[in-house]
C-alpha cells in the first residue's frame, strides 16, 4: 500500500497527508504501480473531457485536456522533455550533455520540443470524434506511465553522481517492463480492439527509439530522459486513433 501511495505522490500533484510521505525504498518499489496511476489519471481526464466538451468546441476542449495532463504531474515530464532536447540536440560530448540537462534553464531546443509535442497532442485530439477521442484521452496517460517503467528497465542509470532518476535504476526487472506493456495492451485492446495492438506496438517503438538515442548520447537513462519518453509515448494513442480515422484502416 505504501508503494502505491509513493507512486501517486511521485506521478501526481495530489496533496496527501504528511503521514503518507514515502521514503526512497517505497519510491523504488512503486514503479510496478505506475500503470495503475496512469489508469486513474486517464479516468479523471476522460471525465474532464466529457464535461468540457459539452461547453466548448473540440479545439479549446483539447487544449484544456492537454493542459490538465501536463498539470497533473506538475510539469515534471514535460520539463524532462525540454532538458533532454536541450542536451541531445546540442551536438556536445556526453559529459557536457549531462551538464546541460541538469541546468534548470530551458534553451531554444527545449522550447521547440515542448511546442511540437503539445501542439501535436492538441491537434490529434481535436481531430477525433467522441468515442475514439475518449479512448485516446484514457489511454494517453496510461501509455506515458507504462513508458516510464519500460524506459527505466531498458537502460542503466547514466549519472555517476546520482539524481532524481537514480532510485529507479536499482534492482529493476524485465518482469516490470513486461507487466507495464501487457497492461497497456490489455486495456487498449479492450477499448479499441485490434487497434489496441497497433497502439501498443507504436508505444513500444517510441520507447525503443528514445532508449536507443539515450544509450547513444549518454549511455543510459536519467530522470529527464524518462520524462521525455513519457511525453513522446503519450502521443501514440491519439496518433493511432487519428491515423485510423483519416485513412479508414483498421476501422
Amino acid at each position: 500500500m505504501r508503494s502505491f501511495i509513493a507512486a501517486i505522490q511521485f506521478l501526481t500533484v495530489l496533496p496527501l497527508p504528511a503521514r503518507f510521505q514515502s521514503g526512497e525504498e517505497e519510491l523504488r518499489r512503486s514503479v510496478v504501480f505506475f500503470p495503475v496511476v496512469g489508469l486513474l489519471i486517464g479516468l479523471a481526464a476522460v471525465a474532464l473531457d466529457r464535461g468540457i466538451s459539452l461547453l466548448l468546441p473540440p479545439l479549446p476542449a483539447s487544449v484544456i485536456v492537454v493542459m490538465s495532463l501536463l498539470a497533473v504531474s506538475g510539469g515534471l515530464h514535460i520539463d524532462g522533455l525540454a532538458d533532454t532536447a536541450d542536451g541531445f540536440l546540442s551536438a556536445r560530448p556526453r559529459e557536457r550533455i549531462l551538464e546541460i540537462m541538469k541546468d534548470s534553464r530551458t534553451g531554444p531546443m527545449g522550447v521547440m520540443a515542448i511546442v511540437c509535442v503539445v501542439c501535436l497532442k492538441i491537434s490529434l485530439l481535436a481531430s477525433l470524434s467522441d468515442i475514439p477521442r475518449q479512448s485516446a484521452v484514457f489511454l494517453m496517460p496510461l501509455a506515458g506511465r507504462c513508458a516510464l517503467v519500460a524506459g527505466a528497465v531498458a537502460l542503466p542509470y547514466a549519472r555517476a553522481d546520482g539524481g532524481l532518476g537514480a532510485v529507479f535504476g536499482r534492482d529493476r526487472s524485465w518482469f516490470e517492463s513486461a507487466w507495464a506493456i501487457a497492461a497497456l495492451a490489455v486495456v487498449a485492446c479492450a477499448l479499441t480492439g485490434v487497434r489496441g495492438l497497433v497502439t501498443t506496438g507504436i508505444c513500444a517503438g517510441m520507447i525503443g527509439i528514445v532508449s536507443l538515442w539515450s544509450r547513444q548520447k549518454i549511455g543510459g537513462f536519467t530522470g529527464d530522459t524518462l520524462g521525455a519518453t513519457c511525453e513522446i509515448t503519450e502521443m501514440a494513442p491519439a496518433l493511432v486513433a487519428a491515423a485510423c480515422g483519416h485513412g479508414r484502416w483498421l476501422s
